[in-house]
């Protein structure tokens, strides 16, 4: 009961990329970068495991960028044609690369990091992917002329990648879904089908997460305009509750997202964001548990999992360490209390 896990990244060693950088490019290339690589996933499978994490990942170690990481080995891309775009309904404008055609994998993307990570942990095993919609707010369209049918086509090379790396032993397999926040009304209306083509088949634990972003300063000012209450959660959770995915991650540390809303989750385990990724200070285990403690006021605590809101890739490695230690030690005071 109230088990422990992360939302995605970990921090980037300094021998790998620039530290507290977001999506900083590689100070390694060839075999020395897939040695660099292996050597950050380890270290990063001990910290986790030394702070009593029971679900662990490889914090993104073999990718810069949640969402392009993946797009990297895909075909029907062209890398060189760059766009502009508005990115989660115009919060930011970014330059993306450009799909010119029907799109393919060329091989499959992660097997080579999932392998290597499941012989070095025995703790469960969680690895996230970046969700079909978010994937058409990341990229441009030059080829298939509406979202919908350009996600359906990403969600079936998902399934695919997710196939795999179930079948190499994951134990759960995350679809990262940030523009659910920005795109509420389309959720029941195909992000959740395109969720569905990604999950197919699938036998281990899926989950969608859905938060207000990185702690990114273009985050952080959306936020403000969002008024007391962050409400935009309750207009699609409850075609998630419907959905045959089995686990949503939240954003709920520090956040104005009223915790009712989780009521609307009344048929999925809850990975509740108890872990604040904006910010330097650590909390205390004590602070933890009154996060997840109020969350269990809507949600029973058997579907609870202690989580972060986000991932911790622009933080510097002694405040995520700090932060996974203090979710752990919370969690550990609830567990307590409820004995």
């Amino acid at each position: 009961m109230i088990k422990t896990t992360v939302a995605g990244s970990l921090p980037k060693p300094s021998w790998l990329a620039e530290p507290e950088k977001l999506w900083a490019p590689w100070r390694l290339e060839g075999a020395g970068l897939v040695e660099g690589q292996r050597d950050a996933a380890m270290v990063w499978i001990k910290l986790q495991e030394d702070a009593g994490i029971d679900i662990v990942s490889d914090g993104e170690q073999f990718r810069k960028h949640f969402v392009h990481g993946f797009l990297e080995e895909v075909e029907g891309i062209d890398w060189h044609r760059m766009t502009t775009m508005g990115i989660r309904d115009n919060r930011y404008d970014a330059q993306v690369p450009t799909v010119t055609s029907a799109v393919r994998r060329k091989k499959s993307v992660h097997a080579d990091g999932v392998k290597f990570c499941r012989e070095n942990t025995s703790k469960q095993f969680k690895f996230t992917l970046p969700g079909p919609m978010t994937i058409c707010d990341t990229i441009a369209d030059a080829h298939y002329g509406s979202r919908p049918e350009m996600a359906m086509a990403f969600a079936a090379l998902l399934n695919q990648e997710a196939l795999e790396l179930e079948a190499l032993g994951v134990d759960v397999i995350q679809f990262d879904e940030p523009a659910f926040n920005a795109f509420m009304d389309q959720v029941p209306v195909w992000g959740v089908e395109a969720l569905h083509r990604a999950i197919e088949g699938l036998k281990c634990k899926t989950a969608v997460h859905i938060c207000y972003g990185y702690g990114i300063q273009q985050n952080i000012d959306w936020k403000e305009s969002l008024g007391k209450e962050w409400l935009q959660y309750e207009q699609f959770f409850p075609a998630l509750n419907e959905s045959r995915i089995d686990q949503v991650s939240l954003e709920c540390a520090d956040s104005r997202v009223p915790l009712s809303v989780l009521g609307l989750l009344k048929d999925k385990e809850i990975l509740v964001g108890a872990i604040n990724v904006a910010t330097d200070t650590i909390e205390t285990p004590e602070k933890v548990a009154f996060t997840l403690r109020a969350a269990m006021e809507f949600v029973d605590p058997e579907r609870i999992i202690a989580c972060t809101n986000c991932g911790m890739a622009p933080l510097s490695r002694h405040v995520a360490e700090g932060k996974l230690k203090a979710l752990a030690a919370g969690a550990a005071l609830l567990r307590n209390e409820l004995q």
